[in-house]
């Protein structure tokens, strides 16, 4: 069965992972997607999987959001101020309520789940429904880099501290389609649990090797990650997946 079947057989659930700035390779993965009518029945993410699956999901197409990412620079977001972390986020979110289709998580066309880590409680948690430009902010805020979101008396961080592949919004039962980006921090050992491709018999992978990274200093490569990531996507929907449920593709493959 190839991956394009696998998909068009039963409605899926779209999982994309957390990623240093990777949403340009993320929403490439989304257009390719939408280019053959695969149309997720829920989305589910982590940081910057978050931050895509959340705009698709808010109304925003993936032909939009690809301008909106290309046109996005570092003023945007960068707002240095004191306080945990280097950013602010006020910039981040009056961004984020720009490009937004709808302001709730109740007013999206499909159900969606963000997972955020809890400072507090030292555990993941999901978040389902109220403002998301808080819960994506939340998901979106790096340690160090972003000042974290406080909510209800909770203090709230990257999603992908404990949910790399922000699949905690999900459940055994859900067919999913899941896009990795794998981990180049230099905090995590190579050989962590969390780095590994997740498996179960329910769920297929799509990993992309050797894409390009972006960064706030390297928003430039933004376009060609996303051609990229989108080219390949499209040649894996009619390749088969590995023994592991996954479809592995190379940035040299044609």
């Amino acid at each position: 069965m190839t991956l394009h079947n696998w998909l068009q057989e039963k409605p899926f659930t779209l999982t994309m992972s957390s990623g240093f700035f990777g949403f340009f390779a993320h929403a490439g993965v989304l257009s390719a997607l939408a280019e053959h009518n695969l149309f997720p029945a829920k989305v589910t993410g982590s940081s910057a999987g978050a931050l895509v699956v959340s705009l698709w999901a808010s109304g925003v197409e993936s032909e939009v959001i690809e301008q909106q990412l290309y046109e996005l620079s570092k003023d945007d977001f960068w707002d240095p101020w004191p306080g945990l972390g280097l950013l602010r986020g006020k910039k981040f979110k009056r961004k984020l309520s720009e490009l937004l289709g709808c302001m709730e998580f109740e007013q999206c066309r499909v159900p969606l789940a963000l997972s955020v880590w809890d400072g507090f409680a030292r555990r993941t948690r999901v978040l389902k429904s109220g403002s998301l430009v808080d819960a994506i902010y939340a998901s979106c805020a790096v340690p160090f880099l972003f000042h974290p979101l406080w909510q209800k008396g909770r203090l709230y961080w990257d999603g992908g501290i404990g949910d790399r592949p922000g699949l905690a919004g999900t459940d055994s039962q859900e067919r999913v389609f899941y896009h990795h980006i794998a981990s180049r921090s230099p905090w995590r050992s190579k050989t962590s649990e969390v780095l590994k491709l997740p498996f179960r018999e329910n769920l297929v992978s799509l990993v992309l090797e050797d894409i390009n990274r972006s960064g706030p200093d390297k928003l430039h490569l933004g376009p060609g990650i996303y051609q990229e990531s989108k080219r390949l996507a499209i040649i894996a929907l009619g390749r088969t997946f590995d023994d592991s449920r996954a479809v592995r593709m190379s940035a040299e493959q044609d």
